[in-house]
């Protein structure tokens, strides 16, 4: 049986025409290109310095990180507030600069990590202050707004700070901090997967 509404028009119950699309674009490719990010780190840490496999994947992986960063963002609309956009903007845009450095690295073949932090320093310097402060404050608004699980934020925040303070360090140990940053936005891809799409909506079909 069919429901009519008062003015004869015939109700029918349908689903969606299709999912919500956001969160799958959005998880899909924090998952994807944090476990690019990994793998060019780990062939890096293999060979001992830049190579034009390992910089081309850390080049897709940190080109794309902005936009699924902003993704994630809108996913946890509203409930991510100012902080959480200010923190997206702010990470977006020092992962956009640091994807110049890989371009820098490409044309000038620099062959290692500290070479190229040798020419480029007070760069990284600067931008990892934001990538810093930009990621402290987007893991506070995940933690606030409660739509991915706060071990996430937890670890995006111990991440940066890891990240920044390893600058220097030996290779395993860099790859490792950059590990648990990586973890965090596979944790939040995977939480956004997760996330309930829009409940059905009335079809009206008139006689």
């Amino acid at each position: 049986m069919t429901a009519t509404n008062p003015t004869g028009a015939d109700v029918r119950p349908t689903h969606r025409a299709g999912p919500d699309r956001l969160p799958l674009l959005v998880g899909s490719s924090a998952i994807l290109f944090s476990v690019v990010y990994i793998v060019s780190d780990l062939i890096e840490l293999a060979t001992g310095g830049f190579g034009p496999v390992q910089l081309g994947l850390t080049y897709a992986a940190e080109a794309a990180l902005p936009l699924f960063v902003i993704g994630l963002y809108a996913v946890q609309r509203p409930r991510i507030g100012a902080l959480g956009l200010a923190g997206a903007i702010g990470y977006a845009y020092s992962y956009i600069a640091f994807t110049a450095t890989v371009v820098y690295s490409l044309v000038e073949h620099t062959r290692d990590w500290v070479t190229l932090i040798g020419r480029l320093g007070p760069w990284f310097t600067a931008h990892g202050v934001i990538m810093v402060v930009a990621g402290i404050g987007f893991g506070l608004a995940v933690l606030r707004a409660g739509v991915f699980p706060r071990w996430t934020g937890y670890a995006l925040m111990a991440g940066v700070c890891l990240v920044a303070a390893t600058t220097e360090l030996p290779d395993l140990v860099r790859v490792l901090s950059a590990t648990v940053r990586a973890a965090a936005f596979i944790g939040m891809g995977v939480a956004a997967l997760r996330l309930p799409g829009p409940a059905p909506a009335p079809n009206v079909r008139h006689p």
